[in-house]
């Protein structure tokens, strides 16, 4: 039976083409994201099981490629479940490992720690348009900032890397969850119930408002909580202002100072952007990770249809390793999405070196393969991309494919000159 040349589902092999475009946004991220200083680092792809099973990855730690222990821990006779059975699982994010990393490291990392982790992670869900079941992602995160300095960073790097990609006209949508969290007690929803709440308005932009009140209803609330609760959405969507009158409609309900952190937060990034993006308020953001505890952003990108990033503060997450809680802020670029726009989008990867590719007959003498190997060296000290291979039989196909990788110059080299 011969072996399946496919990779395994959800998973994909990438070409050329792709890699180059690739390399190059993986170079401007690094570059961009060193100018606001952030720092590179790298974690382990493996996590031991319990930190990647905490209740605070949300719908993320259903989907986790588990990892069965080896040699003589693992007993199969005597296991009575899947915990005496797995003890690792493949990372579904790089959030829990960063704060991991964070927790081991404190002592020998500067406050704040401004970090920059890029790297693949997986998650075993129904693979879709711009999502694997591996995939690239790429985060900057601020830990031991406790003020909104954090956030107007984090926003301003991400949206500046966005613009120096070629994105424009773009959403920056930006929330709170004691926002959302005030909006459910003003409705008289219990606190049990706020994350199934939640879950169901997360759904807004596809289902809409009727499709919210619905799902609410059919779940069992009250109609007086939900009537409340969708009122407070169609006031602020006949408002100039929708954080002032949400600010004012739930009064006490909202802690005090939420409102002004957030108008400074996007005063802040309107005055000081660098590239062309609308931030709006956006009071139906959920966000699905239930480790956030403050701001929440999300990347909206009309050409895509829905989310290529996001993030948000996370201040008590340090806290679940270490005792001490230490406020955390970050944002995540949805770099498989990202790649995915711009392959449609035929983008060609700027300031590439010159291609040349020289063709070699076969048989070609010792002493000439020298030389011509000597004046590829040349070329590439001059900044040349060279490229020698043999001459095939269907030389007109060979330089079709080579051009197709950007090798638009050619030459020709055979065992008689004359050729």
């Amino acid at each position: 039976m011969a072996l399946s040349k496919k990779p395994v589902t959800g998973m994909k092999d990438i070409l050329p083409n792709e890699m180059q475009i690739r390399d190059y946004v993986i170079s401007v991220i690094k570059e961009t994201y060193g100018k606001f200083g952030f720092t590179p680092i790298e974690t382990p792809c493996v996590e031991n099981i319990e930190n990647l099973s905490n209740k605070q990855g949300g719908e993320n730690e259903k989907l986790i490629f588990k990892i069965l222990k080896r040699g003589e821990k693992l007993k199969l006779e005597t296991a009575t479940g899947e915990n005496d059975l797995v003890d690792g699982g493949l990372r579904y994010d790089l959030t829990v490992p960063l704060v991991r990393y964070y927790s081991n490291h404190a002592n020998e990392l500067p406050s704040p720690f401004k970090a920059l982790q890029i790297g693949n992670v997986w998650r075993a869900e129904r693979p879709q348009r711009g999502r694997y079941r591996q995939f690239m992602q790429c985060d900057i995160d601020i830990l031991g900032e406790p003020s909104n300095l954090a956030e107007i960073e984090l926003i301003l790097a991400t949206t500046t890397t966005l613009g120096r990609l070629g994105f424009r006209n773009f959403q920056i949508r930006i929330n709170e969850r004691r926002i959302l969290k005030a909006m459910a007690s003003y409705s008289g929803f219990a606190q049990e119930d706020y994350d199934s709440v939640f879950i169901t308005l997360d759904k807004m932009d596809k289902i809409g408002l009727d499709g919210v009140e619905a799902e609410l209803l059919e779940a069992g609330y009250e109609k007086e909580c939900v009537d409340s609760y969708l009122s407070l959405f169609r006031g602020i969507r006949e408002a100039q202002d929708g954080l002032a009158y949400l600010a004012d409609r739930l009064g006490t309900c909202l802690d005090e100072g939420v409102k002004e952190n957030l108008q400074e937060i996007m005063d802040s990034v309107r005055a000081t952007k660098a590239s062309q993006f609308e931030l709006v308020f956006d009071p139906t953001l959920v966000r699905g990770m239930s480790y956030y505890t403050g701001t929440i952003f999300e990347v909206a990108m009309p050409e895509f249809g829905g989310s290529c990033g996001g993030g948000g503060r996370y201040d008590k997450m340090v806290g679940k390793f270490t005792g001490n809680d230490v406020p955390a802020c970050g944002f995540s670029i949805g770099f498989e999405r990202i790649i995915l726009l711009m392959l449609e989008n035929d983008f060609q990867v700027p300031s590439q070196p010159e291609k040349v590719a020289y063709l070699l007959e076969k048989g070609l003498p010792g002493q000439e393969l020298c030389r011509v190997i000597a004046k590829a060296q040349q070329a590439r000290s001059e900044g040349k991309q060279v490229l020698v291979v043999r001459m095939n039989k269907n030389k007109k196909f060979q330089k079709e494919q080579l051009n197709k990788e950007g090798y638009l110059e050619f030459e020709e080299f055979y065992k008689n000159p004359l050729k």
